[in-house]
């Protein structure tokens, strides 16, 4: 079983796959080779960026996450301004300190490739580094995947048969399950709701406390970017001179103006949504949830229906379980890669446990609140993911306001069914997972179709 604090990652905007990932590659990349015998002997480092990491790696700042993993930084504890002055410095320098040890020269220019005509079999968004000595020996070549919502894989990973994921591996769970067929069953068979399901299967991979910390800390960084992306103003970077919009509509909210429109709850959705997809967009501290281009949905939920209540604290642990639950199923039975699944993997995942999670929070049953995530995915299926430009902006930052507020609707409508659906989120989930495998590639975060090629970027 994954834990939901893989789903739940600390990192940096503007993409867990362009930008968390290929972060975590080139350090693991780096940090093996150091454990093998040190990098005395590294001359020359490069990486070539393959499929969707090539296509829409410059606007998903894909280089400038290969140099802070070289360097040794890490997408959960860097600070974004000093990344931003690192990236500086190697670029002007063209010298790189591999793991903060190593000096040697590097060009991002000459040392970073763009292989935009090779589009990997095992997966889109694929990275070969190589090592090599000062007699130009080679010392190591590898190839990785970065696979969604900053997860990675190597190629011997995703090269092993399929029958040997069916060997257990990591810690026993009391509760593991594969569909939520079967979840649903533990819960009426145990009597308890998803996310006690879901708590105990993290006891058995670390203490209590410090899961319930590791949620409270994953909440609170998702209240912090709401707040820095609504006192932030200006321009978004990339060149569409997309300019930040969550501060003025904050401004207009809080003045009261429009206090008498029913539809001023889209606006509170709307703008928490956007305050951390225009974070995410300029490079800020993000969580993935599931991913960084999906990013706004869940914390725009959580601020309007748990963070002002008495009870805040165990509402949103009650929604982040659940919606945890929710999201490991998307991970393990399809995808929640936008360049596998195009953009319904993302915000349609997102969307999902969204519904899920608010659905828990308001006392839902267990089965309620699956009719809740397959309602949020059910009318997000063929979602594509087109960004213009590469740029996690358009129609990123917007979609996931709409998701923020689709994600309420499947919640209530989930309530006001007592009964199973005529759509079970099993069949919903391969439903996705068979109309991502269908999506042409241009439509799965390569740019070359949709908005991104009927929009001009200037």
């Amino acid at each position: 079983m994954l834990s939901v604090l893989d789903l739940f990652r600390v990192g940096i905007g503007p993409s867990s796959s362009h930008t968390v990932g290929p972060i975590r590659i080139a350090g693991r990349f780096i940090s093996a080779l150091r454990d093998r015998g040190g990098l005395g002997d590294i001359e020359r480092v490069e990486v070539e960026l393959q499929g969707s990491l090539a296509l829409t790696g410059a606007g998903h700042a894909t280089p400038k996450a290969v140099l802070l993993g070289l360097a040794g930084f890490e997408p959960e504890t860097l600070d974004p301004d000093e990344a931003e002055a690192s990236e500086a410095k190697i670029r002007k320098t063209k010298r790189i300190k591999l793991a903060g040890e190593r000096d040697i020269a590097f060009d991002p220019e000459r040392d970073i490739l763009m292989a935009y005509e090779v589009i990997p079999e095992l997966h889109p968004n694929g990275m070969r580094l190589k090592a090599f000595s000062e007699d130009s020996s080679v010392l190591a070549d590898e190839t990785w995947y970065s696979t969604g919502g900053g997860f990675i894989a190597s190629q011997k990973q995703l090269e092993r048969p399929l029958e040997d994921d069916l060997v257990p591996t990591g810690p026993s769970v009391p509760f593991a399950y594969t569909s939520a067929a079967e979840l649903l069953a533990m819960c009426a068979h145990e009597g308890m709701s998803i996310q006690e399901i879901t708590l105990a299967n993290e006891d058995a991979m670390r203490a209590r406390e410090e899961t319930l910390s590791a949620l409270d800390r994953i909440a609170e960084v998702m209240l912090g970017c709401i707040e820095r992306g609504l006192s932030r103003e200006g321009e978004l970077p990339g060149g569409l001179k997309v300019k930040r919009r969550a501060p003025g509509l904050w401004t207009k909210l809080v003045s009261g103006s429009g206090d008498n429109e029913r539809e001023q709850l889209f606006d509170w959705l709307n703008v928490y949504a956007m305050a951390v997809n225009e974070e995410n967009a300029s490079g800020g501290q993000v969580v993935t949830a599931p991913t960084n281009g999906a990013a706004g949905i869940i914390p725009s939920v959580i601020r309007h229906y748990c963070a002002d209540t008495e009870d805040r604290t165990a509402r949103m642990r009650t929604f982040l379980l659940t919606a945890g639950a929710v999201g490991i199923l998307y991970k393990q039975r399809a995808s929640i890669s936008g360049a596998e699944m195009g953009c319904q993997g993302e915000v349609g995942v997102a969307c999902s446990m969204a519904a899920a999670g608010l659905a828990a929070v308001w006392g839902a049953t267990p089965q309620q609140v699956t009719n809740a995530a397959e309602i949020g995915m059910e009318h997000n299926l063929g979602l594509t993911c087109d960004p213009v430009g590469g740029l996690v902006q358009i129609p990123c930052i917007e979609r996931n306001a709409i998701g923020a507020v689709k994600a309420v609707n499947a919640a209530r409508l989930s309530l006001h069914a007592t009964g199973h659906s005529r759509v079970s989120l099993d069949q919903v989930i391969e439903t996705m997972r068979q109309t991502g495998l269908d999506m042409s590639s241009k439509y799965k975060e390569t740019s070359q179709g949709g908005l991104a090629v009927n929009v001009v970027e200037c």
